[in-house]
């Protein structure tokens, strides 16, 4: 599956329906101007938004596709607690709305000593120590592994973060979903944020996880089956109580947190008899610190009261679609390189003998205990041909390795697995970020190949864009340090018959005439949505009003990047991310620069830059929006788009559409070739957005073909956020208002 074939592309905030607008006034109710009143059956994911929804109407039903305020359960930020903390205080905001609400944790730049970056912690410090919010200094751990094992992140609730891979609390039964720095000011501020229900996916999970295969592999595999099906969706995950106790907690948390990477919005495990096991052992463990404040967030009588009725999806809930994998039939899986969606089965890919230089085992999606345990049982089981010592990493291989948090490596540590490890020569890092994105020690040089037990191996992630990684799980990743090729410890053995992995689209069951409709006519119905959403509805209003402060027009020739899942890292590079005295000027030099270094030499001021699907996938740096604008860039266009990217774009004042025709058009007109590889293209054709008609205009150069694509009506509510200049005027505007 590719991008480009792929029908289901879920429409943005510029292709909104007028039947559901954002409500900036709670307790309004002409701002939810909803069609669909009917009280059919909710998801999961809808019920935990409609217990967070603030300002609903009376007897409204929230459901995919609506606009509402939130106010989330719990809202994390890390090494950008300052920037946002600088947003908030820009704002005109000087009082925390509630300081339970967030938790700090310092985790992604902690091996950086610099004296910049040492007094932005110590500022990030004292701001939590003044607002009285909960703070854990560089060090402590991961700040989603702290949301997870401080019990912040709460089944049943919805738990934001200023960080892409918040999916991750969906391993322990809550929505956890990225909002960006502006919305994270905008919590802080008020307490609230704006959010889009996401069509929901269900992924029905059937058999069982056989022995040496993880939930690494596992999501390694939907990433590659299901490239694009997922795009802009919440994940729910389903299956009996047999398949999901085959799945441990760390399991799922390593599920949830790379489902980023498979381009979901959110990816939940039920409130299921696994997950309380896994409660009552926290609670158990809570009770015995008195020096923890987790004892104030989880006891057993409290998993008493979650487990009396704990939030489920209805019977008969509707989902965008279903999707089935069955994990008796999963082999292990590695993904690469350079990108998740090529994931290949390690049976194939280890003939190959691929050379190792760097392996990781970092990050929050597999460096828990029990991964770092999984590892080291590499090298206790070599030690039995090795006259019982542990043998040390190949020659020329580097092994580093980091706990998700410092709990994490102390319960290694007492296990005797850390200790294994650092015997076969493997070199330790802080419990933190690092590697894994482009910071710190032991980054990918030119012409190195990398294997991580991470989530992301975009181009130039870890290191230079002319160095191979790949993802794998920590025994993968143990295995191929100690061979020197990608390889596996040989513990999956391949089952008699076997017949390749059996995935697809349905529940999984046994197909039925009644059950093939019923598929069919639910992924129609879906479709027939998405139509609606894209076309408005002209019945109803012809014309859009514009706000005053917003064009009427925009238009702008076409520079195109053809590229699918252009990931924010291509678009602003990592190791500028965390540099938060870089100028406007400086930031536009460097925009798209890990894409194409020429970007900034072909593009110009006010160009309409296109590009492929998904664009601006990744993390959360709300400076892949703002580099474009300061390139003096307007407008993106493309066939689809990273929610993410499209929350930073709206809350900076970068506006976006989605127009699949005009790349499909490109593409046809511009294909590569050998001999012309042109990354940035001029194309001389011009773009005319008409926002009151909802109209794009295109013309095909000075003689070529003009079409109209008839695009989604931007609606008036956003239109007044992009007036005012982005989020932060909109809330400095509201608190002005009201101390009015």
């Amino acid at each position: 599956m590719s991008h480009r074939a792929h029908s289901y592309r879920r429409l943005i905030s510029t292709t909104i329906p007028n039947r559901a607008t954002l409500a900036h006034d709670q307790g309004t109710e002409s701002a939810f101007p909803f069609a669909n009143e009917k009280k059919t059956p909710q998801t999961l994911t809808e019920k935990i938004v409609q217990r967070h929804a603030v300002g609903l109407p009376e007897g409204k039903v929230v459901r995919a596709g609506d606009y509402v305020q939130i106010e989330p359960y719990r809202c994390m930020t890390h090494d950008n607690s300052w920037p946002v903390a600088k947003k908030f205080m820009s704002m005109g905001a000087t009082r925390i709305k509630n300081p339970k609400q967030l938790v700090f944790a310092l985790d992604h730049d902690v091996q950086n000593k610099s004296e910049s970056n040492l007094k932005k912690y110590e500022q990030i410090e004292a701001f939590a120590k003044t607002h009285g919010i909960s703070f854990y200094p560089a060090g402590h751990g991961i700040g989603h592994q702290v949301m997870v094992e401080e019990l912040y992140a709460w089944p049943g609730t919805l738990c934001v973060a200023s960080d892409s891979h918040s999916n991750m609390y969906g391993g322990v039964g809550t929505l956890g979903t990225a909002l960006v720095r502006t919305d994270a000011a905008s919590i802080f501020a008020t307490g609230k944020s704006w959010f889009q229900v996401p069509p929901i996916a269900k992924v029905n999970l059937t058999g069982t996880l056989p022995p040496g295969v993880t939930g690494k592999d596992v999501i390694v595999a939907l990433c590659g089956l299901f490239q694009s099906d997922v795009l802009n969706h919440a994940v729910e995950f389903a299956g009996s109580e047999e398949t999901m106790a085959s799945i441990s907690v760390d399991d799922r948390l390593t599920i949830s947190n790379m489902s980023t990477e498979w381009s979901a919005l959110s990816a939940m495990f039920p409130i299921d008899s696994t997950l309380e096991r896994w409660l009552r052992e926290k609670a158990a463990d809570a009770a015995k610190h008195t020096d923890r404040t987790t004892r104030e967030r989880i006891s057993d009588g409290k998993i008493d009261e979650l487990y009396a009725d704990p939030v489920r999806a209805d019977p008969g809930a509707h989902y965008a679609k279903q999707l089935y994998l069955n994990l008796s039939t999963l082999s292990p899986y590695v993904s690469g390189p350079n990108s998740v969606k090529v994931s290949t089965p390690l049976s194939e890919l280890a003939p190959k003998k691929i050379k190792v230089d760097k392996a990781y085992i970092v990050s929050c999606t597999n460096s828990r205990a029990s991964d770092i345990a999984a590892a080291a049982k590499v090298f206790q089981d070599a030690a039995t041909a090795n006259g019982g010592k542990i043998p040390k990493v190949a020659d020329g291989v580097k092994l580093y390795i980091a706990a998700a948090s410092a709990r994490e490596q102390a319960i290694a540590e007492k296990e005797g697995t850390w200790q294994t490890l650092l015997e076969a020569g493997s070199i330790p890092l802080p419990a933190s970020c690092g590697p894994c994105i482009g910071l710190g020690t032991g980054l990918l040089e030119d012409g190195e190949v990398g294997i991580s037990a991470s989530n992301r191996n975009f181009k130039g992630r870890m290191g230079s864009r002319d160095a191979l990684a790949y993802l794998g799980s920590p025994e993968v990743v143990a295995a191929s340090a100690l061979s020197g090729v990608i390889s596996g410890p040989d513990v999956y053995k391949v089952p008699e018959n076997y017949s390749g992995v059996e995935f697809g689209y349905g529940t999984g069951a046994p197909a039925t005439t009644e059950s093939q409709l019923s598929n069919v006519l639910e992924q129609l119905e879906s479709l027939i949505d998405r139509v609606e959403t894209s076309v408005g509805d002209d019945a109803t209003k012809s014309t859009t009003q514009i706000l005053p402060g917003f064009p009427e027009k925009i238009t702008g020739e076409i520079v195109f990047c053809d590229a699918d899942n252009l990931d924010t890292d291509n678009i602003y590079p990592g190791k500028y991310t965390y540099q938060d005295d870089i100028t406007k000027e400086g930031m536009a030099q460097v925009c798209m620069s890990n894409y194409d270094p020429e970007f900034g030499a072909v593009a110009k001021p006010n160009d309409v830059l296109v590009s492929g699907f998904n664009f601006g996938c990744g993390s959360s740096r709300e400076q892949a929006a703002t580099a474009i604008l300061a390139k003096q860039i307007p407008l993106v266009v493309a066939g689809s788009f990273g929610n993410i990217f499209s929350r930073n774009s709206i809350n900076n004042a970068l506006l976006g559409l989605e127009v699949p025709r005009l790349v499909e058009r490109l593409r046809a007109t511009f294909p590569p070739t050998p001999d012309n590889k042109q990354l940035t293209r001029r194309t001389g054709w011009t773009l005319t957005w008409d926002v009151a008609r909802s109209v794009v205009e295109v013309q095909e150069g000075k003689d070529g073909e003009r079409w109209e694509e008839k695009v989604g009506e931007f609606p008036e509510n956003l239109q007044e956020i992009i007036a005012k200049g982005g989020l932060p005027d909109w809330v400095k505007h509201e608190i002005s208002k009201g101390e009015a």
